[in-house]
């Protein structure tokens, strides 16, 4: 008998442990996602709290705990899929609220389907071509360890700290969540700013000094650049010559400016990042689809051992066809018209297994945090507007929305679909069944699917999303799903600044001209267009701790690196741990505290002062917090 198949995998406890972490780290993403634009994996994070957990039983194994967290991991992934799309249907007041069913039906046959359209790619990319899946490679080295306590205790107390600081802001009111100030210089604006958000600085140190500094770079590209620009000659636009009239504070000035100029400069550097995405990525696009009909050949399970077994290709055909049904329905009820509904499915299906093997392939090379979903999702959405402007014409009401109903299902499948061969990564280097993963994978996606209107709801009714009104002055920022309905309206005649747009696709270009140049002198320092597009499109409050937070990650690794491998390896792991529990700690903290402010109405329900500093107080309570990363990751 085959080792593996003698092991328990799918087992009553891994399955209770895994929906319960898909479905907490789910809510706990989507508020990262519209808090900061982007998310990051459950994986290690949901290996770490499995095996705590699942040393309290009498019998466990490492297989199990490898389906905790294949199941828990497709939490990040639905919720990438649904905030970068589904809010840009609230944002463009086609929903007033998120519907259950509605949300459900978009991210969980967008999951299943990127499950499903992702499983004849794992021989092929895993197998047969070898690429490294980082983050698949680490989760399983995390398994293979055992999970030190010291792992979980670090993982734990940074959630405690994170939520801890999240409480100090939102709830008790000791400080704001922004320390910044403005001033002019003549008639020039003159800013800084930073969130003292213990969650932005996290992700800082696990995307690293690269990244933070590419994504700093935009957003110093646009507030030392174009907002001095802008301000010094309001005569540019006569709108914001009006506005200079009222004579703001040069902090009003300087937001006016970026929410009517800048974000635009964003989008174009974002839509000419993600045209760029597909053409450098067309050779794995290729490559992605010829692998994918080469293993549809080798289906079957007959002499199969039990550590290669896949579900079945008659199968993944039958769900993939069972699902179109459910889709083509759902596009109806928007179009109102069978054969506009048809093509809507068709391009769907196109565009969902096109970009779940190019989301596989980028994974595999640079892991599921860094890949492109953005990039290929406003792809589908351009595709999508323009054939459906075609066949139903300019219709502001139907057209965005069916268009971004399209760009919603391909976005979590394509999530979901990168997500499942790291999954399956970790799952080959420990000797997991392939099939049982892709089953919890799929289990976990439709839980995740579940909590995501509740949440979604949750914080639009506590914070706002997209547009500060007076309800709601700060709300979260929700970048890319303002990108998205941007994108859809402009393209339905709403009406688009396109010379800012044209602009950032200009400063998009250039950034690719200078990425492909340093990678021509093989440097190490890269500049990936879509980090700094997000960059520009960001305040730079946002973009300011993510650099800071890359900075540390950098300084972890110079006190290491006179070390052995083992000790980089650690440290690096221990970054990672705290990283993602001060993460979830902030983001969890957001989700429970939007209770009481809306059962109550009152954003003030538990405050016990009134910001009196500032948020100064909160930027030395995220130093003494990074200062712990640091000692906890370099400690020998």
């Amino acid at each position: 008998m085959n080792a593996t198949a003698s092991i328990p995998q799918i087992t009553l406890k891994a399955v209770v442990l895994g929906v319960v972490l898909a479905a907490v780290l789910a809510g706990a993403n989507a508020y990262l996602g519209l808090f900061a634009g982007m998310t990051v994996s459950s994986a290690i994070p949901a290996a770490v709290i499995s095996m705590a957990v699942l040393r309290l039983f009498a019998t466990h194994s490492i297989l199990e705990n490898n389906i905790v967290q294949t199941t828990a991991s497709a939490g990040s992934s639905v919720a990438a899929g649904v905030v970068f799309t589904v809010p840009a249907l609230y944002l463009m007041g086609f929903w007033t609220h998120f519907d259950f069913w509605w949300v459900l039906a978009i991210a969980g046959l967008g999951g299943v389907l990127g499950v499903l359209f992702s499983v004849p790619l794992r021989r092929a990319l895993i197998i047969e071509r070898k690429l490294p899946f980082p983050e698949g490679v680490a989760t399983a080295e995390v398994l293979k360890a055992g999970g030190s306590g010291a792992g979980v205790k670090y993982l734990v107390g940074a959630a405690v700290a994170g939520g801890t600081a999240k409480l100090g802001e939102i709830g008790l009111h000791l400080w704001s969540g922004t320390a910044e100030f403005a001033r002019y210089a003549g008639s020039t604006v003159l800013y800084f700013g930073t969130n003292v958000s213990p969650a932005l600085l996290a992700v800082g140190v696990i995307v690293g000094l690269n990244i933070g500094l590419v994504v700093f770079s935009g957003g110093a590209l646009a507030w030392y650049v174009f907002v001095p620009l802008f301000s010094t000659f309001p005569g540019l636009d006569p709108r914001l010559a009006e506005f200079v009239a009222t004579q703001p504070s040069a902090l009003d000035l300087g937001y006016e400016i970026w929410s009517t100029k800048i974000r635009y400069i964003g989008v174009g550097a974002m839509l000419i990042g993600g045209v760029w995405s597909l053409i450098d990525m067309r050779h794995s696009l290729v490559d992605g689809v010829r692998s994918a009909r080469a293993a549809a050949k080798a289906g079957g399970w007959a002499g199969v051992a039990e550590t290669e077994r896949d579900i079945p290709m008659t199968w993944v055909l039958f769900g993939i066809l069972a699902l179109v049904a459910p889709i083509f329905l759902l596009y109806n009820n928007i179009v109102d018209s069978l054969f506009v509904a048809l093509v809507m499915a068709l391009i769907m299906i196109a565009g969902g297994f096109l970009f779940s093997a190019v989301s596989s392939y980028m994974a595999g090379l640079v892991g599921s945090s860094n890949n492109p979903i953005s990039g290929m999702t406003i792809a589908t959405l351009l595709f999508a507007s323009l054939v459906l402007l075609a066949l139903i014409g300019p219709d502001a009401a139907r057209g965005p929305a069916a268009a971004l109903l399209i760009g919603g299902v391909v976005c979590c499948a394509a999530a979901v679909g990168g997500d499942n061969l790291q999954d399956l990564k970790a799952g080959y280097i420990v000797g997991a069944t392939p099939w049982k993963q892709q089953v919890m994978l799929a289990v976990g996606a439709l839980v995740s699917a579940m909590v995501m209107a509740p949440v979604l709801n949750l914080l639009v009714e506590a914070y706002g999303i997209g547009v500060a009104t007076a309800a709601h002055p700060n709300p979260l920022n929700a970048p890319q799903a303002n990108l998205m309905a941007s994108v859809a309206r402009g393209v339905f005649g709403d009406g688009l600044p396109w010379d800012m747009i044209a602009i950032g696709a200009g400063v998009g270009a250039a950034i690719i001209a200078l990425d492909k140049w340093l990678e021509h002198r093989r440097s190490d320092f890269r500049v990936p267009v879509l980090a700094a597009a997000i960059g520009i499109y960001l305040p730079l409050e946002v973009t300011t701790p993510i650099l800071i937070g890359g900075i540390v990650a950098h300084l972890i690794a110079r006190a290491v690196r006179a070390g052995d491998d083992a000790a980089r390896e650690r440290a690096g792991r221990l970054g990672m741990l705290t990283g993602a529990g001060l993460i979830a700690g902030e983001a969890l903290m957001g989700i429970v505290m939007a209770v009481p402010i809306v059962v109550f109405q009152d954003r003030d329900v538990i405050a016990i002062a009134d910001q009196p500093f500032g948020g100064w107080p909160g930027l030395l309570v995220a130093a003494i917090i990074l200062w712990g990363v640091y000692r906890v990751a370099t400690r020998r």
